[in-house]
């Protein structure tokens, strides 16, 4: 067995481990099956990866995603459960198509529409790749110990198909269908927009409040005077006693010489104390407008056209921008003397993140899906037959997407970690409208959809079902009614769509006898951030109840944002990003790891600098320098270090502790783990290894021999313990020490014992409190490490005191231990009680009485004041009505410590003239 080198340095053993790792081929649970590491019958445990967007590279978000998921991975492999991560990388369609036009508009001075549709997707699919390449290198640095044969890509053919068939389904279901409503668009973009990929920013802005026409009974208020050129309504709260007559009345009127036929309705979710309490109805361009004039059945007109500006239905101010509309709207309704007031405010304008404008709604052709829409539920077992997995849903039960989101998170089948976010996905179910699916860019899931080119044609010889929409899993070369020559549509899916298969396009989906599909589904988590709950973990649950009639996941845990160390947002603007392969190269990847784990709780934003991360290379080097401490005792014994080692018997107290202690921080690891309590599990193993092991036992080690099999026993579980947590330094240690054929990766995670608080514990923790208190007279005396001391104990149980008095005279430096049954005098010492011992140190011949003295008088004459003069300002009644909450706890915190200061040296100064 090697000696460790002094050091670890993480550059000379990440890289070949994980080649080692993915040589070894147990990233891949059938291979573990065949291999014996994991029986067939074991129980399954499968992450499908949240899939990274091929537009650059990985970020601390990333990174801490990927270390959450590796630990749950790696535990799962090691418990024997047949575990399995896939891979994969997203598309992201318009984010992806953005980023690539931006690069050629700003190099070549070229849009898409100069490139043409097959060039720009050569480009993209270029730039796609590179990131794709880029990611992978990152993810591998992390040391995800993902299965890479299984790698996915949302779209490769695999997935296309899966996206393909699904779309089918949902339209003989009836759910995809087309249809003219209200969309958001991205002038710019030139694409439609879901309602989660808008982004709000708060702006200033102004509130209208005016009249249609010197006619109309009543004022309106409104932001934006530009859109009521296409008014068909006004809404008023049907309880607002103001319009209630006019509720049913319909009026003519000539808003700046544009002819309006207004409705007026009552609409419970008008705001009867927002402007005027009557909003003008534009069903054309709100959202909210559009459900008003479904109810209503109000016509829309469209009056802002798809480049921003106002439409030939606009009348005189068609061709205009909508802000030069605005302006000419407002200057009219000033001079007829219709404007009644202008008001600044602020407001929530939706914008494009990708595009960085403005969005705008307008109707629209398009695909959605109807979540409302009832259609008979039909599942599918991994028993082979059709059979709904869902509670309380059975075949041909007539449901709704809607409901099946609801139903499955209601009923517990998934369980959102942290709870509270279950709040937030059912209200966003009870405010989703149909899902837009189409986008007007090149890059992504082509819809396949075609039509016959003869759907136009007014010859009487054409076949009336020509002008149906020709959907088809298979390319479509000729249409099936007249053989004649189709299209298909230009359009392609939100790339929602197509993530929302993941969890089942990934298992081999569509075939449902797949053997991943039967063996690894539904998946046990879905580990991601909370800020993509609606965009991504919600589609999923939508696309696997109604394709599979089950639930994609068991459970969703949500970690949050990673921050700065002033708690911002990490962005390139502030300067106060940290790229994790540069915190890799500079302290490994175990210390990265470990700063995105500890203190990183489900749900919550974490604060990251590079001082923690630095820390953590402290403690990595620790763990090494344990390591090589334990061998270094095997090898002055020629110890042979034995891999498949029991529990040893204890032969001393200290033995018994520290066996204990390992038992119950092994059973609270595992049950931190099993609960998703990453940060704890991770702690309580710190706590253990830093002081429990090393400040305690490796040093009573020094000092009690033939503890070999003891150390050996309890460096092989520390390291299979911190092996998700810290895989590299873990695996170089196993390494070096049981040689390159055996793999700590899939070594059997230790088996807790049941947790003790155990006699051994407890009378352990009394030797230790003797210590502790005697290194602190120590330390509150000034004495010299060097200088050993005179101690004398007593207590009844004068036995446990002497059978380990060894161990407290090597730890406290005491040079002569008295230990009696009996109380006598001792002049000139201090002592102490612990654990029902008195404990006495004498100070003769190690403090100089009179110098002490001197000092600590010293001490007490500059804290005393001090304390007076806080407590003077505490009895100030202004001070304490005025001041900031935050200030006057502080003040009364340093008055705290002050006094007890003072109390604690009061006490020497008197132990010292006794």
């Amino acid at each position: 067995m090697p000696e460790l080198a002094k050091a670890y340095e993480p550059k000379k053993y990440e890289d070949n481990i994980y080649k080692r790792w993915e040589d070894s081929e147990f990233f891949d649970p059938d291979k573990c099956v065949e291999k014996g590491i994991a029986s067939k019958k074991a129980k399954h445990f499968s992450i499908v990866l949240p899939p990274p967007n091929v537009t650059g590279t990985l970020h601390m978000g990333h990174a801490a995603m990927l270390a959450i998921e590796d630990v749950m991975v790696r535990y799962h492999r090691m418990k024997g459960d047949r575990t399995l991560w896939v891979p994969g990388t997203d598309h992201a369609a318009i984010a992806t198509q953005s980023k690539v036009e931006k690069i050629i508009l700003k190099e070549e001075k070229k849009t898409r529409h100069d490139l043409g549709r097959e060039e720009l997707l050569k480009r993209v699919n270029k730039f796609a790749q590179e990131s794709h390449d880029t990611i992978v290198h990152q993810t591998k640095k992390m040391g995800a110990s993902l299965d890479w044969n299984r790698e996915a890509f949302t779209l490769d053919e695999p997935r296309n198909l899966a996206v393909r068939t699904v779309f089918k389904k949902m339209y003989d279901d009836r759910l995809i269908y087309r249809g003219y409503r209200a969309v958001n668009w991205s002038v710019k973009g030139q694409s439609t927009l879901s309602d989660d990929e808008i982004v709000y920013s708060e702006r200033t802005g102004k509130l209208y409040t005016f009249k249609y026409s010197k006619g109309f009974p009543f004022t309106i208020a409104t932001t934006r005077p530009e859109t009521k050129l296409g008014d068909t309504a006004v809404a008023v709260n049907p309880k607002d006693k103001r319009y209630k007559k006019y509720i049913g009345k319909e009026f003519a009127v000539d808003f700046v010489n544009q002819k309006l036929k207004l409705k007026i309705i009552g609409d419970e979710g008008v705001d009867m104390e927002y402007g005027t309490g009557a909003l003008g109805v534009t069903p054309a361009h709100s959202m909210v407008d559009y459900e008003m004039s479904i109810k209503n059945d109000l016509p829309l007109i469209k009056v802002i056209g798809e480049d921003g500006k106002i439409t030939a239905e606009g009348g005189k101010f068609s061709g205009l921008k909508t802000l030069e509309a605005r302006e000419k709207i407002v200057e009219e309704l000033r001079e007829s003397g219709l404007l009644i007031s202008e008001e600044e405010i602020m407001q929530n304008v939706g914008t494009s993140d990708r595009y960085e404008d403005v969005v705008e709604v307008l109707p629209k052709l398009q695909w959605f899906i109807g979540v409302n829409k009832k259609f008979p539920a039909q599942g599918w077992s991994a028993s082979g037959g059709k059979d709904s997995r869902l509670k309380n849903v059975k075949n041909g039960q007539e449901t709704t997407l809607k409901e099946l989101m609801q139903a499955v998170v209601k009923n517990k089948q998934i369980e959102i970690i942290p709870d509270r976010f279950e709040k937030t996905y059912f209200h966003w179910i009870d405010n989703l409208r149909d899902w837009c699916i189409s986008r007007q860019i090149w890059y992504g899931h082509r819809i396949p959809v075609y039509y016959c080119k003869q759907e136009n044609s007014k010859s009487e010889a054409r076949n009336p079902k020509c002008v149906e929409p020709i959907v088809s899993i298979e390319e479509v070369k000729k249409c099936p009614h007249c053989g004649g020559e189709v299209k298909q549509d230009p359009d392609t899916l939100d790339t929602w769509f197509s993530s929302g298969l993941w969890t089942f396009s990934t298992l081999g989906y569509p075939d449902l006898d797949a053997p991943d599909l039967k063996n690894y589904h539904p998946t046990s988590v879905m580990e991601t951030g909370y800020d993509i709950l609606f965009f991504w973990v919600a589609r999923m649950i939508l696309m696997t109840t109604y394709v599979l009639g089950d639930i994609p996941f068991e459970k969703v845990y949500l970690h949050g944002l990673v921050r700065d160390a002033q708690g911002r947002k990490m962005s390139k603007t502030l300067g106060n990003t940290i790229n994790p392969l540069d915190m890799i190269e500079k302290y490994g990847t175990d210390a990265t790891r470990l700063s995105l784990l500890l203190g990183n709780t489900p749900g919550n934003d974490m604060k990251l600098s590079e001082e923690k991360i630095a820390g953590f290379r402290n403690f990595t080097n620790k763990l090494w320098n344990i390591s090589r401490f334990i061998i270094g005792k095997m090898q002055e014994t020629n110890y042979k270090m034995e891999i498949d080692i029991k529990k040893p018997e204890g032969e001393t107290l200290a033995d018994d502790w520290i066996l204990s202690c390992l038992d119950n921080v092994s059973a609270q690891v595992t049950n931190d783990l099993e609960n998703f309590s990453f940060s704890q599990a991770g702690e309580k193993l710190r706590d253990f290894t830093w002081g429990e092991l090393a400040d305690w036992y490796l040093e009573i080690s020094k000092v009690e021999g033939n503890k070999e099999k003891i150390l050996n026993y309890i460096l092989n579980t520390i390291l299979k313990l911190w092996h998700p947590f810290m895989p590299f330094v873990t695996e170089a240690i196993w390494e070096e020490i049981y040689e390159k054929e055996n793999i700590l990766m899939v070594e059997k995670w230790p088996v807790p014992a049941k947790v003790s608080q155990g006699k051994q514990i407890k009378d352990f923790e009394i030797l230790k409190n003797i210590i502790t208190g005697i290194r602190a007279l120590r330390a509150e005396y000034k004495i010299e490490p060097a200088k050993k001391l005179n101690v004398y104990i007593f207590g009844k149980n004068a036995g446990l005191v002497k059978s380990n008095s060894e161990v407290i005279s090597f730890l406290a430096r005491i040079d002569n231990l008295n230990i009696s049954n009996k109380k006598k005098a001792v002049a000139q010492a201090v002592g102490f009680v612990a654990g029902g011992y008195e404990i006495f140190v004498d100070l003769a011949g190690v403090v100089d009485f009179s110098k002490e003295k001197e000092r600590i008088q010293k001490e007490i004459d500059a804290v005393a004041p001090y304390v007076g003069s806080v407590e003077k300002k505490l009895s100030n009644k202004e001070f304490v009505k005025n001041a900031p909450k935050e200030v006057v706890e502080g003040e009364k915190k340093k008055l705290e410590e002050a006094k007890e200061k003072l109390e604690k040296l009061n006490q020497q100064l008197n132990n010292l003239k006794s």
